[in-house]
């Protein structure tokens, strides 16, 4: 197995590099964090040893990210906006005929890989994350990471190289070359500056594919083994593998282990999606609120009107938050969303558009389980978001404490409604209302 081609995939005018190598049952996406190279990757014995070992068993895509390596360069005073590295991902699989692939992000790739898993689970099969940046600053609870005083002492001293963990002489003179090869100084310090205040912490709980975390268990100069602990704490169903790799690259001393995990944790995946018949799903119910009562008020004629009116306006709605309408039974609406957050975006934007009509809705919403039935989802978390819609007040958002939880973070804020028993779902569930704002 050689050095593959390198090619280049459009979005707009920037060209973003990527090869193929192996070819395995799925497509597997590797994001190389810190330093990225796509042709110089091949040089290292080391690193080309733990491309070729995962490509042995799946169809490995490998892509410089925008500002790195062979992909095109930005200025420092041209940093893109985060969010456009996940449509170049989506770019360059569309390039490499792939409709869907696990994506394998390093270091602060991760935030890139976690926050395309979250937005794009239809793409994204799983989610493989590896010694993660969830935030590129300290915080309370990411105290491992470095100060903003402290990236900028890193970038002028030169740290982020740590040649000294290579292991001979002539990986010592080629990572100088990669690193030089990877990000310019100016561009790199600019793009640290403009990340600081990036962090998905609140996105972690809207992943919902299968997803592995490796972690140094002994810690890097940046990272710590509180990092993939803290992962997999807040992303549902997660793994995670600790490995003592004895240095923050981890082509050096943990390539095997790398490689049998990720292939082991990929088998699994495939497993799982041939007989899929269940996936995680945020449910979301809505109805006009006294309809009944309106529609012999109104007469049909202009009840019907009224309702094309409101359907028209839901339907926008679903369409720009990236909702699924599964059913619309008279005045009600049932959709799904493979995250709370826009979820409940939705829902208050469904709730503060339709008095603009002359009416009122109420909403329901919970994450869970759903069965798929004949290209719809069905079973218990269907009926809790049901029951849970009906006991909702007018103008109410209500929802189950699961996605209260999962959106902790995210700016939105809740009343305690107390607990409720729903028929047809054991134990009493605590229910929140969604607040203004």
């Amino acid at each position: 197995m050689g050095s593959p081609e390198t090619h280049y995939a459009w979005n707009g005018r920037v060209a973003l590099a990527y090869q193929v190598i192996g070819d395995g049952p799925v497509d597997l996406m590797y994001l190389q964090g810190r330093c990225s190279n796509v042709d110089m990757n091949w040089e290292s014995p080391y690193l080309a040893a733990l491309l070729r070992a995962l490509a042995r068993h799946a169809r490995l895509i490998i892509m410089d990210r925008r500002g790195f390596g062979c992909s095109d360069r930005f200025s420092p005073t041209d940093v893109p906006p985060f969010e456009v590295f996940t449509d170049d991902i989506l770019t360059v699989m569309d390039a490499a005929g792939s409709d869907r692939a696990a994506i394998f992000g390093t270091w602060d790739c991760a935030l890139i890989a976690t926050l395309s898993a979250a937005t794009y689970p239809e793409r994204v099969a799983a989610l493989i994350l590896l010694d993660p940046f969830i935030t590129y600053a300290a915080t309370p609870e990411t105290p491992w990471m470095p100060t903003a005083e402290e990236w900028e002492e890193r970038i002028e001293a030169g740290a982020l190289s740590a040649e000294d963990d290579t292991p001979d002489a002539n990986e010592r003179q080629w990572f100088r070359r990669y690193v030089r090869a990877s990000v310019g100084p100016g561009a790199h310090r600019a793009e640290v500056r403009r990340y600081l205040a990036t962090d998905v912490r609140p996105i972690l709980p809207s992943v919902h594919v299968p997803t592995l975390i490796l972690q140094d268990a002994d810690g890097t100069k940046v990272t710590s083994p509180e990092a993939g602990r803290y992962v997999q704490a807040h992303i549902p169903g997660s793994r995670l593998i600790e490995i003592p790799w004895k240095d923050q690259h981890h082509w050096y001393w943990g390539a095997d282990t790398i490689a049998a995990s990720v292939d082991a944790f990929l088998a699994d995946v495939r497993d799982e999606e041939a007989g899929l018949d269940r996936v995680l799903v945020t449910v979301v119910f809505t109805d006009i609120v006294r309809s009944t009562e309106l529609a012999a008020e109104l007469g049909d004629r202009h009840w019907r009107d009224l309702v094309q009116q409101h359907h028209a306006t839901v339907r926008a709605l679903l369409a720009r938050y990236r909702g699924k309408e599964v059913d619309t039974a008279g005045d009600g609406f049932f959709a799904t969303f493979d995250g709370p957050v826009r979820a409940l975006h939705c829902a208050r934007a469904i709730v503060d558009s339709v008095p603009n009509l002359g009416i009122e809705v109420r909403a329901g919403l919970h994450i869970g389980e759903c069965e798929i039935i004949d290209n719809k989802v069905g079973g218990l978390a269907v009926n809790i978001g049901s029951r849970i819609g009906a006991l909702a007040r007018p103008s109410e958002i209500l929802a189950s404490q699961t996605v209260r939880d999962l959106v902790i973070g995210s700016g939105f804020h809740f009343e305690d409604k107390g607990t409720h028993q729903l028929k047809g779902a054991p134990g009493e569930w605590r229910l929140f209302a969604l607040g203004s704002g």
